[in-house]
């Protein structure tokens, strides 16, 4: 399993627009980077304070992808 967390890491830090990350509020970007580096998008949501669907349209434009 480490292995894989490791490689679905490395995805979405490589495509990431970090960019717009750094632009964004110091709530959301800390929320996005936990998404990037823990792919839990519940708990990055959580700490967001956004809903579900909420957090997954900022993800998107943050282009950060969903790695299985």
């Amino acid at each position: 399993w480490r292995e894989e967390d490791e490689e679905a890491r490395r995805i979405r830090r490589s495509e990431a627009d970090w960019s717009f990350i750094e632009k964004q509020p110091p709530r959301i970007k800390a929320a996005l980077k936990y998404y990037v580096e823990a792919g839990d998008i519940r708990r990055a949501a959580k700490l967001a304070g956004l809903s579900l669907d909420e957090f997954n349209e900022l993800r998107k434009k943050a282009n950060i992808p969903v790695v299985c």
